[in-house]
């Protein structure tokens, strides 16, 4: 296997361009919103859209055209891709609420202390996660 043929395989290199894609939109919001350059939005989580989702469905999306949409091959991708949007819209998104209630907490306790305050957009909303999934299957259809 060479380097070339990595490069070349597009189950690769178009989940990547949707997770790129994602993070460039996040950058441009913040921009927009905040009238600031936020560079960190290229690599945080959280965020519309989800870029979790974006490549998750992309790579779904990839497969499904390459082997079929009946192939056991897109049934795994898919299954995949529903554990990542559920992760992201649930369990992550809970940890990112606990976060914030946990931080205001710490805030006004004279005996809790921490060097930094817990990262509290973890997770996503599910509008956000839709987003990504439509971002991946946009990138995925295009592309392939």
């Amino acid at each position: 296997m060479t380097l070339s043929s990595i490069f070349s395989n597009k189950a690769i290199t178009l989940p990547i361009l949707s997770w790129f894609l994602a993070q460039f939109i996040k950058f441009i919001l913040c921009l927009i919103k905040y009238k600031k350059l936020d560079f960190r939005k290229f690599v945080a989580s959280g965020g519309m859209p989800s870029s979790h989702s974006a490549i998750s469905v992309c790579l779904a999306t990839v497969i499904g055209i390459q082997y079929g949409f009946g192939s056991g091959e897109f049934a795994i991708s898919a299954i995949l891709s529903f554990i990542v949007m559920a992760d992201a819209a649930g369990v992550r998104r809970a940890a990112g609420k606990q976060a914030e209630v946990l931080n205001k907490i710490i805030y006004h306790s004279k005996e809790i202390r921490m060097d930094q305050e817990l990262k509290v957009l973890l997770g996503h909303t599910p509008i956000q996660v839709l987003a990504g999934a439509l971002l991946g299957i946009l990138v995925g259809t295009v592309f392939a």
